[in-house]
């Protein structure tokens, strides 16, 4: 039986009003946590998220134990690729590596189409199970956005500038833009899929989208984006947008339909406001502020804290994923200061 859920989360993300602002972290589950460390001993990522009731367990831990307003699906970005035809291993130290990267337009032209319920069964077993038993608050959906998605593809593995990425965006434009198309129907149907099973948000990482520059992303990007989202519009559940070092993007997403920018710790939410973003924010302390005393963690965090609260539509994360050394106690006193501190000031 499905508990009571806490909406919070939802409501600022719709631009509600809320009692208190509303707090989730990227990368919550897993890395810092112990119990995640031991079950890392024994199983990889892939073996974690092909079990159900394992994968559900980690989601869940960030929840129980630090009390944060929303759960986000344990999971990889690269887990649809397997199944259109990418083969991918996730090797400790590096990342998702890629032994059959694109080349050219045959090779996007032999990628295959996505099946949810016959290619990723584990992962809609995993949110119905979050979804229908176990959690109190959302639980977060997502996907990899097709550039960050391709720049995988391309490269054969994690990279640092993303020149073979932008070298085939800018040499083979159609071969770019079939990937692109590919990949779209690949993340609505992906998305789609989640949202099903349950899940009652979605965010929609363009993790190294930075990359590129506003008039490339316009031209190369932004279409696809904007059909992703528009599909997803009819779900009827808030969407979320995030990259790192992607501060100069950040209007370009504010046009996109969707319901929330996510920011990186290089563009203060005042100054993002300033310059025309009125949908809800999410972020967006500086993860490695995890790492200081907890007086200098307090101090930021309230300083974001106030700037979010200004104009409501605010919903508190990092600015990019938990570290892996962070002290799981600062996390659990961060989200009590976030909750008590802001239901006592938001409104003011």
């Amino acid at each position: 039986m499905a508990k009571p859920i806490n909406e919070t989360f939802l409501k600022a993300a719709r631009g509600e009003k809320t009692d208190y602002v509303p707090v989730w972290y990227m990368r919550q589950a897993g890395r810092s946590q112990p119990e995640y460390r031991e079950i890392k001993e024994k199983y990889s990522l892939f073996e974690i998220t092909h079990q159900p009731e394992l994968c559900a367990y980690v989601t869940r831990l960030p929840v129980d134990q630090y009390n944060v307003d929303a759960a986000i699906l344990y999971k990889d970005i690269m887990t649809p690729l397997p199944a259109i035809g990418m083969n991918v291993e996730i090797k400790g130290g590096i990342g998702p590596v890629i032994d059959n990267p694109i080349r050219s337009l045959g090779d996007v032209e032999k990628l295959g189409e996505l099946n949810p319920e016959e290619d990723i069964p584990y992962v809609i077993d995993t949110i119905k199970l979050l979804t229908e038993e176990q959690l109190s608050v959302p639980l977060i959906g997502f996907s990899g956005a097709p550039f960050t998605l391709a720049s995988y593809m391309i490269e054969g593995g994690p990279s640092k500038n993303y020149n073979k990425t932008k070298a085939f965006m800018y040499a083979e434009p159609k071969a770019w833009f079939a990937l692109m198309n590919k990949l779209g129907d690949m993340v609505i149907t992906y998305v789609k899929a989640q949202i099903k099973a349950g899940a009652r948000a979605i965010q929609i990482f363009d993790s190294w989208v930075g990359a590129v520059n506003v008039e490339d992303y316009r031209y190369f990007i932004k279409p696809v984006m904007n059909r992703i989202f528009s599909s997803l519009r009819e779900e009827n559940v808030p969407l979320i947008m995030f990259g790192v070092g992607a501060s100069h993007l950040a209007l370009e997403w504010n046009d996109l339909p969707l319901d929330v920018v996510g920011l990186d710790w290089r563009l203060p939410i005042r100054q993002a406001r300033e310059m025309g973003i009125q949908k809800t924010v999410q972020g967006n302390l500086d993860p490695a502020i995890l790492l200081a005393p907890w007086e200098v963690i307090e101090e930021r965090a309230k300083a974001i804290l106030d700037q979010g609260m200004e104009q409501g539509g605010y919903i508190f994360n990092l600015g990019h994923g938990v570290f892996p050394s962070v002290n799981p106690e600062n996390l659990k006193k961060l989200t009590a200061f976030i909750h008590e501190y802001s239901a006592a000031n938001n409104g003011r």
